[in-house]
C-alpha cells in the first residue's frame, strides 16, 4: 500500500450545496450503520451545519444540529491552546522540564523525569504512556491525584527517542494549566476559550450535558445495526484534558476557525498570538504509523496531514462508541467536523469526507489501509519477539507456513482492560504489517502494525500509534 495522495482540480471550490450534503450524509450514514450524525462544515467563512439519525435507537430521539457528542481526543487541541495561552502570557516556558513548574511530577526513570519538556508533552514526544487510565475521584482535586499516582506508571520509551502517543502527559498538561491559572482544568477552559469564543454547545462534566441533546453512546458488530451502550460514559473525571470536551459539531468548528484566523474570536478578542497559532501548526515529529489517524506527524496539539503538498491540520476522538473527526485546510479556509454516536463511524468519515475535502479544497484523502493485491515478501526474522510497554505485551512471532501473527494482550494492572487480540500479519512493505482479527473492538477491516527504531536503536512496534519497545 502507498499514500500517494494527488490534489482534485476538477471541482475545487465550488459552492457549498447544504440539500446536496444533507442527502449525501442521510445516505452514507445509514450505510454505515451509523445511529446518529452531525456535520460542520466551514467554508467561505460560513459554518453550515447538518444533522442526520437518531440519537438514540433506543428513544428515538432525533439528532439536531445542536446537539452534543462526546468528542474523544479531540479534548487534547483544547488543552494544547491553554497551554499556548499561558505560554504566550510568558508565564510557562514550554523547553523547561516539567518538574521546574509540577515539582510533583515524576516517573520511574528519575534522570528521564528531569529531562522531559511541557513541548515534548504536547508533541507525543515525552515517552509517557498513553494506557494509564485512573480514576482519581470527582473532586476539585482529580488531577493532582492523578499526577500523584502516574509517578509509578513506566514510560513507553526514553523522552526525545520516539513519538508515542500519550494521554497522560495531557493530564499532566492540564494540572499545570491548573496550577498557573489558580483554577480547575474545566474552569480555565470554559473562562479562556468557551466563554470568549461565544460556544454554547461546549461543556466538560457529563452533568452540564442533561441540559442539552446528547447522543447515547452504541455498540455493536460491524456491519449491523449497534444497540445503547450500558452507560453514556465511563470516563473518570481526570480524563477530561486528554478525553472529554462535550461539544456541538458547530461549536468545534467555531473552535477551529479561531485557530484559522490566527488566534482570534469572531468580536477581535485575541485568544492566542498567531505567533503560537503558527507554532502548534508546526511539523514537530514525523509519525511511523501514517494510517491510524491518517497522520503524517505532529504538531503541538495538532495532528499534522500531506495531502500532496497541500498542508493540513486536525485530530480524531473516540469515548465509548462515539467518534470525532476534524480537518482543516489552511490554504482553502475549509474545516470539517464530523461527530457521531457509533457503527461504521471510520467508514462514513473516510467516504464522506474524501468527497466534502476534494470538492471545497481541491484535495484526495489516502485510500483505506489495507494489504496490496500482491503482498511482498518479508523476511520476519528481525520482527519476530516480544515487545512491552507500560500494562502491555506484544508478541509476535512466524508460523509453520510463513505467515505471521501478533498477540496483544493487556497485562498487569491492564490484565482486565480487553481480552487479548490474536491477529493474523499481512505485509504491506517491510515495516508495515495489516493485522486482522481485531473484532469489534476495532472500527476497520485492518489494524495498522508498524516496525519501527527509535533513535536509540532499540527496535519498536507501533499499535494504534503506541510505542512498544522490543525486550527480546
Amino acid at each position: 500500500m502507498t499514500m500517494n495522495v494527488n490534489r482534485d482540480t476538477e471541482n475545487p471550490g465550488r459552492p457549498f450545496s447544504p440539500d446536496h450534503w444533507q442527502a449525501r450524509l442521510d445516505e452514507l450514514r445509514a450505510a454505515c450503520h451509523v445511529p446518529g450524525a452531525t456535520l460542520a462544515v466551514l467554508v467561505d467563512g460560513n459554518i453550515h451545519e447538518l444533522a442526520s439519525g437518531l440519537l438514540h435507537r433506543g428513544t428515538g430521539v432525533e439528532a439536531t444540529t445542536d446537539s452534543v457528542f462526546l468528542a474523544g481526543s479531540i479534548a487534547k487541541v483544547y488543552t494544547a491552546t491553554l497551554i499556548m495561552q499561558l505560554a504566550d502570557s510568558g508565564r510557562l516556558d514550554l523547553d523547561a522540564p516539567v518538574v521546574d513548574v509540577l515539582p510533583e511530577f515524576a516517573t520511574p526513570d528519575a534522570e528521564a523525569t528531569k529531562t522531559i519538556t511541557t513541548r515534548q508533552l504536547l508533541s507525543h514526544t515525552g515517552g509517557v504512556t498513553n494506557d494509564f487510565t485512573y480514576d482519581s475521584g470527582r473532586g476539585d482535586d482529580c488531577l493532582a491525584k492523578y499526577v500523584e499516582a502516574a509517578r509509578d506508571v513506566a514510560l513507553d520509551c526514553p523522552p526525545g527517542t520516539a513519538p508515542s502517543y500519550g494521554s497522560l502527559g495531557y493530564v499532566v498538561l492540564g494540572r499545570i494549566i491548573e496550577v498557573l491559572t489558580g483554577q480547575t482544568w474545566d474552569q480555565a477552559l470554559k473562562d479562556r476559550l468557551v466563554a470568549p469564543l461565544g460556544l454554547r454547545q461546549t461543556m466538560t462534566l457529563p452533568e452540564e450535558a442533561l441540559r442539552f441533546r446528547a447522543a447515547m453512546s452504541h455498540l455493536g458488530e460491524p456491519g449491523q445495526d449497534p444497540d445503547p451502550a450500558p452507560e453514556w460514559d465511563l470516563m473518570p473525571r481526570s480524563a477530561g484534558p486528554y478525553g472529554r470536551v462535550i461539544v456541538s459539531a458547530g461549536d468545534l468548528a467555531r473552535f477551529a476557525k479561531m485557530h484559522l484566523d490566527g488566534g482570534a474570536a469572531p468580536d477581535g478578542t485575541r485568544i492566542l498570538t498567531s505567533d503560537a497559532v503558527a507554532a502548534m501548526q508546526r511539523h514537530v515529529v514525523d509519525v511511523p504509523d501514517k494510517w491510524t489517524v491518517s497522520a503524517d506527524g505532529w504538531g503541538l496539539g495538532w495532528t499534522l496531514y500531506d495531502w500532496d503538498g497541500i498542508a493540513g491540520f486536525g485530530h480524531d476522538g473516540a469515548a465509548i462508541g462515539q467518534y470525532g473527526y476534524l480537518r482543516v485546510v489552511p490554504e482553502a479556509g475549509v474545516a470539517v467536523v464530523l461527530l457521531t454516536n457509533g457503527g461504521g463511524a471510520r467508514r462514513l468519515y473516510a467516504d464522506l469526507f474524501r468527497e466534502l475535502l476534494a470538492e471545497l479544497a481541491g484535495v484526495r484523502m489516502p485510500d483505506a489501509f489495507g494489504p496490496p493485491a500482491q503482498p511482498p515478501t518479508v523476511d520476519m526474522t528481525p520482527l519476530v519477539g516480544t515487545y512491552k510497554r507500560e500494562g502491555v505485551v506484544i508478541t509476535v512471532s512466524q508460523q509453520d507456513d510463513g505467515g505471521a501473527r501478533m498477540l496483544y494482550e493487556f497485562v498487569d494492572g491492564m490484565k482486565d482492560l480487553s481480552p487479548p487480540l490474536d491477529m493474523d500479519l499481512s505485509p504491506v512493505s517491510e515495516t508495515v504489517f495489516a493485522a486482522s482479527g481485531a473484532g469489534p473492538s476495532f472500527s476497520e477491516e485492518y489494524m495498522p502494525v508498524v516496525f519501527s527504531t527509535l533513535t536509540n536503536g532499540t527496535p519498536c512496534v507501533y499499535v494504534g500509534m503506541r510505542a512498544t519497545p522490543k525486550i527480546t
